[in-house]
């Protein structure tokens, strides 16, 4: 039997790219998925797929820069399922542009989303995994925070802050709760789509063709998961082969 069959799994960002992904092999692996994101048409066509393919599946509206939607999200885990085992803090956003644009709002929001959101996740979860005395948080990050370029100090800040938050967090954990980085690169999501700059927008749609599917995300956070409880992966780097 799979370590992963039984576990409930709540996933942010879950409507479409790596969360969907992730959604669907880990439902089919047996997991019990939560998912959160703002797009409930898209999240209730998920749930119809999971539950016609014989898994279980239930979702909430969550706008992850609002803190009571995180606790909701635990909340409805908890109050459906019973536990709450992994939680994935995927939700993410990236308006790149230049910093002479200065679009504050656009980097306001990357600080809403892809930093808040994750914090307001580890607060939602935490006291549930202490209680439990078992738990696992799955953050994605990304390899912009690996590399820094221009155009993506902002995001990539954002990226870099969730990763010293969740090696804190690791050090912190003791022997019973589990933290794990997810740094993805180039992936066949429609991510560019935010980007308010033409010509950068242009060149990351260009590099598509060498991206991976989601999937190929979704089988590394599955792989983290299904680990024994003493073990913990704490990071996974997965880019295209071809990807600089």
């Amino acid at each position: 039997m799979s370590e992963i069959q039984g576990k409930v799994v709540v996933i942010t960002g879950a409507s479409s790219g790596i969360g969907e992904a992730t959604a669907l092999r880990l439902a089919k692996q047996g997991a019990r998925v939560v998912l959160g994101a703002r797009r409930t048409d898209r999240l209730e066509a998920l749930v119809q797929r999971i539950e016609a393919a014989g898994g279980d599946a239930v979702h909430a509206g969550v706008d992850v820069s609002r803190r009571s939607d995180l606790t909701g999200l635990v909340d409805l885990a908890l109050e459906r399922f019973g536990k709450l085992d992994v939680l994935i803090n995927n939700a993410g956003i990236g308006p790149i542009s230049r910093l002479d644009d200065l679009r504050v709002e656009d980097w306001e929001a990357m600080i809403d989303v892809n930093l808040k959101g994750t914090i307001y996740g580890i607060a939602a979860g935490l006291p549930v995994f202490r209680r439990q005395g078992f738990g696992h948080f799955v953050n994605v990050v990304s390899t912009a925070g690996l590399r820094i370029v221009p155009m993506q100090s902002i995001y990539a800040g954002t990226k870099n802050a969730v990763r010293t938050i969740s090696e804190g967090l690791r050090q912190e954990a003791g022997d019973t709760l589990r933290v794990t980085l997810i740094s993805p690169g180039y992936v066949q999501t429609d991510f560019a789509d935010s980007m308010p700059d033409r010509e950068f927008r242009a060149q990351i749609q260009s590099s598509i063709d060498k991206a991976v599917p989601p999937d190929a995300i979704a089988r590394a956070i599955a792989f983290a998961i299904e680990q024994p409880a003493e073990v913990d992966i704490n990071e996974i780097v997965i880019r295209p082969t071809a990807q600089a």
